[in-house]
Formats: C-alpha cells, sequence, structure tokens
C-alpha cells in the first residue's frame, strides 16, 4: 500500500472487509448502486461529458463510477489504498471488457507526479473518510486542468444527518454496515468550500441526494442537509 499519513487504517480496514461485495447490487453497497446514476448524470452535465476526456476518480473503491465513465467513453484512472478493493475493481472491469487504469496509490503522492494532467477529478464518498480532508481537497486541484471540472460528494453535519445517515442508514433501514460513517468527520458544505477556495477552485454547482420510499433516490438542488455533491472549476489562468 502506498503510505501516507492521511489515512485511517480502521477505514482501509473496514472497506477491505467488504471488497468483495463491492458489485452486488443487494449487498452492502447498495445504496451507491441506487445513486450511481444519479452521481454520474450530475457530473455529465458539469462537464458536458466525458466522452474522450481524461478522468481520475479519488478513493474509487469498487470502481462504481470509475467504470460507468469509462464506459462513456472516459480514459480513467481509479486511485485507492484499499489493495482488495482495488483487485475486485480491476477483476470487474477485466470481465465487462471496460478499460480502466486502477492504481494503488495516495492522492497526494498520485497528484504531485501528474499535477495538472486531468479533465475531470472526481472524488466521491471519500472526504469523510480521511482524517484531513483538505488535503485530499489540495491533491484534487493539482490534479485538474486549468479549465477542468471538479466533483466531490460527502456528508453534511447536522442533527439531519445523524439521524438519517447514520441511524436510519445504518440501524433502522440497515442499508450499509454499521459503523460506516462517523458523524464527527462529517463536512459542511461552508467547510469544504472554504477548503476549495483555499486552492483557487470556483463553485459552479451544488445538490443534495435524498431518498423517499415512493421516488426512491433523487437530487434537490435546494436541499444539502446530508449527502451532497458539488461541482468545481479551476480557473483557466490560475494555478492551482
Amino acid at each position: 500500500m502506498q503510505q501516507t499519513d492521511n489515512v485511517d487504517p480502521k477505514e482501509i480496514e473496514k472497506f477491505s472487509a467488504l471488497a468483495s461485495r463491492w458489485w452486488d447490487p443487494e449487498g452492502e453497497f447498495k445504496p451507491l448502486h441506487q445513486i450511481n446514476p444519479l452521481r454520474v448524470d450530475f457530473i455529465q452535465r458539469q462537464c458536458d461529458g466525458v466522452f474522450g476526456k481524461r478522468v481520475v476518480d479519488i478513493g474509487c473503491g469498487g470502481g462504481l463510477v470509475a467504470e460507468t465513465l469509462a464506459k462513456a467513453g472516459a480514459r480513467v484512472t481509479g486511485i485507492d489504498l484499499a489493495e482488495q478493493s482495488l483487485q475486485v475493481a480491476k477483476l470487474h472491469a477485466l470481465e465487462s471488457q471496460v478499460k480502466v487504469d486502477y492504481q494503488c496509490i495516495a492522492a497526494e503522492t498520485f497528484a504531485a507526479e501528474h499535477a495538472g494532467q486531468f479533465d475531470l477529478v472526481t472524488c466521491l464518498e471519500m472526504l469523510e473518510h480521511v482524517p484531513e480532508p483538505e488535503k485530499i481537497v489540495a491533491a484534487a486541484a493539482q490534479l485538474v486542468k486549468p479549465g477542468g471540472t471538479l466533483v466531490f460528494s460527502t456528508l453534511n453535519r447536522n442533527v439531519k444527518s445523524w439521524l438519517l445517515g447514520i441511524v436510519a442508514a445504518e440501524y433502522v433501514l440497515k442499508w450499509v454496515p454499521k459503523g460506516t460513517h462517523e458523524h464527527a468527520k462529517f463536512i459542511q458544505p461552508a467547510e469544504l468550500l472554504a477548503m476549495t477556495d483555499k486552492v483557487g477552485l470556483q463553485a459552479t454547482a451544488m445538490t443534495g441526494i435524498h431518498y423517499t420510499p415512493w421516488r426512491g433516490f433523487y437530487l434537490d438542488d435546494s436541499n444539502v442537509d446530508v449527502n451532497y455533491l458539488v461541482a468545481l472549476k479551476r480557473p483557466e489562468s490560475a494555478a492551482a
């Protein structure tokens, strides 16, 4: 595993233990399978499609987003520090005959080696699992080309997100295993935008991911109380 200080070994162990079930649409990652079309549609709209574009997915896990973007014609690199998840991602891509370059490397190290090389950088449901999310944001900003797009998703930190993101999701509905999230690590939108402002990124869109039994999952730009997505641009003339 690529060494970095910005990693929680317990988080790596947590996702490594579940690695074999990444592609089971009825397993522990069922919610990610259900929201994946929404996330990918949001990403595509923010950068006018991904066909032919060079993309890096930070914290790619088992490859749900990376593989979907590759199928849409993007040239995708997926990076993660959970080796078991990457092995599952590689095997599934082979079985699906989809080309994705998966690498076990820290975002900060990868950014130092590939600065300004990507049209699109995605980092979804990952910032709340690292000790210093601002370092991941800085690495993402370093990776994107001037004029390029970045998309982050994470969980807001408030009473509602604790009730829905932890109590309901982990204990009542049992969508994800108990202990998947720590509420203290959730990131409020203002905190995330402070991180992105610091590295010269400009927010262009923000939307919330919501669920109702009668509608399923959907996006709502007016409500970012729980899960939310943020799209940003690196200005053409500014250096990250």
